[in-house]
């Protein structure tokens, strides 16, 4: 019997993908320049350039003209159906165990969703093949803190390509293959994961993230049979949302 995809699992799949499981990561720092005046010697500080503001209902509306290659609309989420798919991911996983233990790093990021975050997801299901679409994205108040979460994943994707979690009574044995799929902003990764629970089912996921400044977007898609080549349309799904940044 086939596992049905439903609308809090998936979206909470895909915003602990936003939150830092990924295979690349990058570090934008911006350097003061001090000029020196011949009258005055005086060292000036350029003015930083203040992020911008999201509320959920503006990240909702980016998400409103999102549609699938199909030409299909995505559905906006309820707040409320985001927050207990967060809710739920936290509470499993507070009990979870990974082995091996050092991949537990990318399991605790996952799970951490900054303070003062606004965020929003949509979504996309087709019956016809088994697979769903879910888009998040993200607006922190503080940027480092999602490029922070990216490097402690990124520390640990190399040891941790193959890793065990077991919560809530399962075992599930994920194995994530990098994939070229370059988003636009500072920052991007893609990656194709296999899980595989100790009862024979399966499911993959195909992952592509951005970051631009302080929003991030997540586009996952998931199934039997996904593959990279379908990498093209998430892509651009998450460009069109970082376009805002």
């Amino acid at each position: 019997m086939q596992r049905r995809i439903t609308v809090p699992a998936a979206i909470g799949a895909g915003l602990l993908a936003l939150t830092g499981c990924g295979t690349g990561s990058g570090t934008s720092t911006a350097t003061a320049s001090a000029v020196e005046s011949p009258a005055a010697a005086q060292t000036t500080t350029p003015t930083p350039t203040p992020a911008k503001t999201f509320s959920n209902a503006d990240l909702s509306s980016l998400l409103s003209t999102l549609k699938d290659a199909q030409g299909k609309q995505l559905t906006v989420v309820p707040a409320a159906q985001i927050d207990q798919g967060i809710a739920k991911a936290k509470e499993l996983l507070k009990t979870a165990t990974v082995t091996p233990e050092t991949c537990k790093v990318l399991v605790d990021s996952n799970a951490n969703v900054p303070d003062g975050s606004t965020y929003a997801g949509g979504t996309s299901i087709s019956t016809a093949d088994k697979t769903a679409i879910v888009v998040t994205v993200f607006a922190v108040k503080d940027a480092k803190t999602m490029t922070d979460q990216l490097n402690a994943s990124q520390a640990a994707a190399a040891p941790c390509k193959t890793f065990t979690l077991e919560a809530g009574g399962q075992k599930i044995t994920t194995e994530t293959t990098p994939v070229a799929a370059d988003a636009d902003g500072d920052v991007s990764f893609a990656a194709l994961t296999k899980q595989q629970l100790a009862t024979g089912q399966s499911q993959t996921a195909l992952t592509v993230t951005g970051i631009k400044d302080n929003l991030a977007a997540t586009a996952v898609k998931t199934g039997p049979a996904v593959t990279e080549k379908e990498s093209a349309e998430l892509t651009q799904l998450v460009n069109t949302i970082l376009a805002h940044g």
